[in-house]
């Protein structure tokens, strides 16, 4: 496996511990959940004695005092083998991974194409067949975008499924830990493992089980469900060509689960990109505060430009303005997740505006001729973040022989109705990655 990852030329890892990790698999457990597997950690997740970086220059010599609980659910829980960091976007604040301190990753089905941000090393490696599982995090889409442009599953859980503990700040409340896998079985048997509440994070939830054994159990629920299938959401434009493959797809998985189509429910969410951007750039001008502006040849364009323009925009009126927005955000999705009166049990979007773009970006503002905008990349993302609520990225085909992704939006709570839905896809029209164990 070492050698596979060394040969390799996607750049997913940024850093191997590879003692450690023989000496934990000749000891593992095979009994365990994960038992023996060996999986990747986002470089923005810590372990402690390895690297804690940020993916960022300014840290590269600082290393973790503790595990997050994400990490240490997965190895000692679950009996994961740990292998190493796989490479994020700086400080997770884009969907491209490339960043001074590691450079370039790359997609593994077209090298010179993103497996997106901010978890795309961990993309990269387990599509690339590096590992079997890694970590991911999901802020504004980091696990749905890179689960989209490399043909895995991803899902972005309710908010507090898995604690962001130890020494969790509560922040934008937009972040959700889990992993991204090849398989919807994989996903399952990962939050079944990691979920639970942490005192040391109030807002937390219980602890649920069963996702894994529950899988496929859940067919007469679906059934007669109200879908809306939205090209817009999030005032994205997306691409017209991948929407007609990505339509086809929900209605195909309408019909197998015998859903309702709803048409005329209005979906439209108040424009929080900017909002979210700043909110969680305050946690990023809390870290480098000491060292700007001396850093700044140090960072991304996108984190010197945050660097730059947040400060001067975060203040008593923008905090006002930020929590009213995001009010009415919660008001409207409340109202679109409201079956019994009117509203629908799901949505179902694209993952991203468009298949995978050059790796080294920066992030496309156009396609096909089409001005999107140069926030048009997340804006399919960020409600569910925003809002809490769950979300998951389903492979769906191809497109000029890159991977889309289907996103599946719904209430807080409903990840197994989501995961049921990813495994009809999975039967139905299985996606190359996956190992399809079902009978």
């Amino acid at each position: 496996m070492y050698a596979a990852i060394e040969a390799s030329d996607l750049n997913a890892f940024s850093h191997l511990h590879r003692e450690q990790a023989e000496v934990a698999a000749k000891n593992a457990d095979v009994l365990k959940p994960f038992g023996g597997v060996p999986i990747g950690v986002k470089e923005l997740e810590r372990v402690k004695g390895w690297p804690d970086t940020h993916a960022c220059v300014v840290f590269r010599d600082q290393i973790a005092s503790a595990t997050g609980t994400n990490v240490a659910r997965a190895r000692d829980a679950g009996g994961a083998v740990l292998v190493g960091q796989t490479t994020a976007s700086e400080f997770g604040g884009v969907n491209v991974t490339r960043t001074v301190l590691n450079g370039t990753t790359h997609n593994p089905w077209q090298h010179g194409r993103t497996p997106g941000g901010s978890s795309g090393g961990t993309a990269a490696a387990v599509a690339g067949g590096l590992v079997t599982l890694g970590t991911g995090g999901d802020g504004g889409g980091s696990i749905r975008v890179p689960a989209g442009f490399v043909g895995m599953i991803g899902l972005k859980a309710t908010y507090g499924r898995i604690p962001l503990t130890p020494a969790a700040g509560l922040g934008a409340m937009t972040v959700t830990h889990g992993c991204l896998s090849r398989s919807v079985r994989d996903t399952a048997r990962w939050f079944d493992v990691c979920n639970g509440r942490d005192p040391r994070e109030p807002l937390s939830l219980p602890r649920v089980h069963g996702w894994e054994a529950g899988l496929g159990t859940h067919l007469d629920q679906l059934r007669g469900k109200r879908v809306a299938i939205v090209s817009d959401w999030g005032a994205a434009v997306v691409s017209p060509v991948m929407w007609e493959l990505l339509e086809e797809a929900a209605i195909q998985l309408i019909a197998d689960r015998d859903m309702t189509r709803v048409d005329g429910v209005d979906t439209e969410l108040p424009r929080m990109g900017a909002a979210w951007s700043v909110a969680n750039s305050v946690g990023l001008i809390d870290q480098l505060k000491d060292y700007w502006p001396a850093c700044t040849d140090d960072l991304t364009p996108e984190i010197r430009f945050a660097m730059e323009t947040v400060p001067g925009m975060y203040g008593a009126d923008a905090r006002i303005k930020l929590e009213r927005r995001r009010t009415e955000l919660n008001e409207a999705m409340a109202r679109i997740f409201d079956a019994a009166a009117g509203g629908v049990d799901f949505v179902i979007t694209a993952s991203n505006p468009d298949v995978a773009f050059d790796a080294d970006g920066p992030l496309p503002n156009t396609f096909g001729g089409i001005r999107a905008g140069q926030t048009n990349n997340g804006r399919l993302t960020f409600p569910a973040n925003l809002y809490g609520n769950p979300a998951i990225s389903i492979p769906a085909g191809f497109l000029d022989r890159l991977p889309v992704g289907l996103q599946v939006v719904g209430p807080h709570f409903s990840e197994e109705l989501l995961l049921d839905l990813a495994l009809t896809v999975e039967h139905n029209r299985p996606w190359p990655l996956t190992v399809n164990t079902h009978t």
